[in-house]
């Protein structure tokens, strides 16, 4: 279907661009949406006398989206999580939950103007995209923790799960080392290659002279 677009669409083009489409693209969301008209002569002609008026709207929107988004951008929400001991979350963190965050630090966000290519899944930290106007995109901080300590650490940068996992090879390093240990043996009495092979040598002659006297 061909569209005539009142507004920039991303891959599609600019305001008043003329673009072919997929039909249910366009019936089910751009058409609905205001976003564009089917390019037929009769629109054609609405849109050119209307152009001036849509492009001033649309420059108005876009400066007020510029304002918003510099209040907006950076903003980092804290979200606490169930999560298990490998930071995978009982459950996930969507667009609405992001756009609940962001109306608690006191921004006006729809949750359909959260992209996110999927729902977030583990603990960490992630940057999600809030596109303010068709031009205007800002980045926020979504900071999904297990706790209120573990989010204060990873706002300062420290990583918890490869922390968790350092931690945890450190612990079965150690307890492989005193697994090795017997715990009867004396301190010192360490045996060794060599000192088993000393003691072979010591015991061979002694050997042979108790077989020399039973021959005498």
């Amino acid at each position: 279907m061909d569209i005539i677009l009142l507004e920039r669409v991303g891959g599609l083009g600019q305001i008043g661009d003329v673009v072919t489409v997929k039909d249910g693209y366009a019936r089910n969301f751009l058409l609905p949406q205001k976003k564009a008209l089917r390019a037929n002569e009769a629109n054609k002609k609405v849109f050119e006398a209307n152009r001036e008026k849509l492009e001033a709207e649309n420059a108005e929107k876009r400066t007020a989206a510029e304002k918003q988004g510099s209040t907006v951008e950076g903003t980092e929400i804290v979200l606490i999580r169930a999560a298990s001991n490998a930071g995978q979350l009982y459950g996930s963190v969507n667009v609405r939950d992001v756009a609940a965050a962001l109306a608690d630090k006191g921004h006006d966000i729809d949750k359909k103007q959260v992209i996110m290519g999927a729902p977030i899944k583990t603990i960490g930290m992630f940057d999600v995209t809030v596109r303010l106007h068709p031009e205007v995109e800002v980045t926020v901080k979504a900071n999904v923790a297990r706790s209120d300590d573990e989010a204060e650490l990873q706002s300062q940068g420290v990583d918890i799960l490869a922390q968790a996992a350092e931690e945890e090879a450190a612990d079965r390093a150690a307890a492989g080392f005193q697994e090795e240990l017997d715990p009867d043996r004396e301190l010192g009495d360490l045996p060794t290659a060599e000192g088993e092979e000393a003691a072979a040598e010591e015991e061979a002659p002694a050997e042979d002279a108790a077989e020399g006297e039973e021959n005498a």
